[in-house]
């Protein structure tokens, strides 16, 4: 049987002269089908690309929703973390007042309907709009005179008087003195941040001062720690015994290190504008058992008022 061919004719530019390339049949068919297989295989690898340029897109994506789930689950843990501290507060901020005002729990108990039904907002029975204003304006007079110093008299008596009743802690442990003299900035509780401007808790209360003025020990104890603390920069924590810490922060310096025996009164540190501070003051604190509580009950006498009390005592034993 004959082949078949085709001839393909080759021209060159030069001399004009034509040249014959003859090409079997079944070249050509092999030609053909190695075309088709090779836009088969490119389409796939086409596809494939894609595909994976998707997938890629897609686990991105994933990635980015479980880094904001992430955020949002750490935001949400700090926030519980701020109520537990805020509850744990409030409940010592209602022994505060039970302690000031000389209330027992006998009276607390026989009123304990009465008093509920009163303070839960759903509930009206019994309580007017009048008389809730009132609770308000006593709240706040409450506040402005605790905030004044007008109370200290009676928290001195009221301290003494839990004290020797419930055995909860000894006087010479309990931090009753000004860490500095001045006036209280910020309170302890809610409020505005100064950096963010947004609602934050604050543990403890800000007491205005000049910068390098001392700071002393509110009660005798051990430094737990001097040095770097987190948010307060130049911090001092002491430990007073009976789960009692106080904190100091945003000092200039030291005058105490790790593990020493402090005395009530004794010079500790100065006050600075270490940390995240807007001006020189002391942020000072409370703990009890590791719960931020309100600190206005133990800011009971300055160092004057420290050193008359004891002549006093010094003259009386003469």
């Amino acid at each position: 049987m004959r082949k078949r061919y085709y001839i393909i004719f080759v021209a060159r530019e030069e001399d004009g002269r034509l040249r014959k390339i003859p090409v079997p049949m079944h070249y050509a068919y092999v030609f053909v089908a190695a075309a088709i297989v090779g836009a088969f295989t490119l389409t796939g690898m086409a596809g494939s690309y894609t595909r994976m340029l998707l997938k890629t897109a897609s686990f991105n994506q994933v990635r980015s929703q479980r880094e904001a789930l992430r955020k949002d689950y750490l935001q949400m843990q700090q926030v519980a973390r701020e109520k537990e501290v805020q509850a744990a507060s409030l409940g010592s901020l209602a022994s505060e007042v039970t302690a000031l005002y000389g209330l027992r729990q006998s009276r607390l108990s026989k009123s304990a309907v009465n008093a509920s039904s009163a303070v839960v907002p759903g509930s009206t029975d019994g309580f007017s709009q009048d008389a809730y204003t009132q609770s308000l304006d006593q709240l706040s007079s409450l506040r402005t005179t605790a905030l004044s110093g007008r109370i200290t008299h009676a928290l001195e008596l009221s301290v003494g008087a839990v004290g020797r009743d419930s055995g909860w802690l000894d006087i010479a442990d309990a931090p009753s003195l000004w860490p500095v003299v001045g006036k209280i900035t910020s309170s302890f509780g809610e409020r505005e941040d100064p950096f963010n401007g947004e609602g934050a808790f604050h543990s403890g209360v800000d007491i205005s001062g000049s910068f390098g003025d001392p700071v002393r020990a509110t009660a005798d104890g051990t430094v737990m720690m001097a040095g770097f603390g987190n948010g307060y920069g130049r911090e001092i924590v002491i430990d007073h015994g009976n789960g009692i810490d106080t904190v100091y922060g945003h000092l200039s310096g030291f005058a105490v290190t790790d593990g020493q025996q402090v005395k009530t009164g004794q010079v500790i540190g100065y006050i600075g504008m270490s940390g995240r501070s807007t001006g020189p003051h002391l942020h000072y604190e409370v703990r009890i058992h590791n719960t931020p509580v309100n600190p206005h009950k133990y800011l009971r006498e300055t160092m004057t008022q420290l050193a008359q009390s004891g002549d006093s005592s010094g003259s009386q034993g003469n």
